[in-house]
């Protein structure tokens, strides 16, 4: 017969774990976008930290004697959980800004959707590349990886154990910035430079032919231009994915190591 009964602080210490995953879960990308039902994220969420519970040790450092004491507790496995989330969820904005760049050069600036993860409007481009690096999540299991990630992040931090170094994030968070522009440059740069030698180009046409209305001629031809590049470097969009998935280890990596 199997012995269902456990103790308070057993019950306390699952609490403790379940914190930390639910809000990694609400958070993170891929799990957090508004197409992912509720009571997937809720069940994914109990059954993870049932898992965990049962390969986990419980802590010495969870002992407690107040009330108050385990609420700083739940708060800090809280913060846990949305820092590591938070360090993979910002790393898929760097294709939004790509897409806004891309937008901004073909003339589609206007033009703007619902962005699955950021639940913001974002330009149409944007949304493209966020729905690609979705689909590459899935097809790579890269969410695999963010749940290993999570699961590991246990043994570095144990439960009530995390440490917050502010001065530590905010220089890492400044290194991403960095990061940040350099890689969305990189993903938007076929699109910059082409449209860069099509204004040149209407530029000279524009000195050689006055009579010719180059700002009607220039819109359409720089969108056309731009759908003609996006759909020659479609095959791009793998390596496109790699930079950001290998941004987002590293991101969690950092963001992992200053909590220890």
């Amino acid at each position: 017969m199997i012995n269902y009964s456990f103790s308070i602080y057993d019950l306390e210490y699952f609490l403790l774990i379940l914190t930390r995953i639910s809000c990694f879960v609400f958070i993170a990308p891929f799990f957090s976008m508004n197409k992912t039902p509720r009571t997937l994220r809720v069940g994914l969420s109990f059954f993870t930290s049932l898992l965990l519970y049962q390969a986990l040790t419980p802590a010495e450092g969870v002992a407690y004697s107040t009330l108050l004491e385990y609420a700083l507790m739940v708060i800090k496995e809280a913060l846990t959980g949305l820092l590591i989330g938070f360090s993979a969820t910002i790393c898929t904005s760097i294709v939004n800004f790509a897409g806004s760049i891309a937008d901004m050069e073909i003339g589609l600036s206007m033009v703007t959707l619902m962005d699955p993860t950021s639940r913001e409007a974002t330009s149409i481009t944007g949304v493209l590349y966020q729905y690609v690096l979705t689909l590459m999540m899935v097809a790579s299991g890269m969410y695999r990886y963010l749940f290993g990630a999570l699961a590991d992040s246990f043994v570095l931090i144990p439960v009530s154990g995390a440490v917050f170094r502010g001065d530590s994030l905010l220089s890492i968070m400044v290194e991403f910035l960095g990061d940040y522009v350099m890689i969305g440059f990189r993903i938007v740069l076929p699109v910059f430079c082409v449209t860069l030698l099509l204004n040149a180009v209407l530029g000279v046409l524009a000195k050689v032919s006055p009579q010719l209305n180059m700002f009607a001629v220039g819109i359409q031809l720089k969108v056309l231009v731009g759908l003609s590049i996006f759909t020659l470097t479609a095959s791009m969009l793998p390596g496109v994915a790699d930079f950001i998935f290998e941004e987002m280890k590293r991101m969690i990596n950092s963001f992992v190591g200053v909590m220890e």
